[in-house]
């Protein structure tokens, strides 16, 4: 199994910024962490960043050759129609991820314009959101 990790807007700047919310790890951690658990299920895995709306589309259209993708959108989660769209062109199934729990949050990130064309969401359990989320593409 081919599994695709999208992470968005900001998520280069984990564990610089507001570790209280989005802890203390970076980006490269969790992924070698992500990475170490996907080879333990003989599944290879891929990640790409990026704070720009059209790569991530672009990303996200490349997800066709894979089996699954786990999407963080960052904030374009609440607003991007361009990202939705770009998910409902494509049949790989994916999955939402947040780290902190959106729903404790500012009322502005409680909702999601993407959740309706992804197969889950997992938000609220930190970096395990991203575990959680290649557990369920996985099974």
């Amino acid at each position: 199994m081919k599994i695709l990790v999208i992470n968005g807007v900001n998520l280069d700047m984990l564990g610089v910024r507001e570790p209280h919310i989005y802890g203390g790890k970076s980006l490269d951690d969790i992924n070698k962490d992500l990475a170490a658990q996907a080879k333990a299920y003989g599944a290879e895995i891929e990640f790409v960043q990026s704070n720009i709306e059209g790569e991530i589309v672009e990303f996200i259209h490349s997800g066709r050759l894979y089996d699954g993708i786990i999407l963080n959108a960052g904030a374009y989660t609440h607003y991007s129609i361009a990202i939705r769209d770009a998910i409902s062109s494509i049949e790989t199934p994916c999955v939402e991820v947040h780290l902190s729990n959106v729903h404790k949050r500012e009322e502005f990130r409680h909702t999601s314009v993407i959740s309706a064309v992804c197969v889950g969401v997992i938000a609220g359990f930190g970096e395990k959101s991203y575990k959680l989320a290649l557990q369920a593409l996985l099974n």
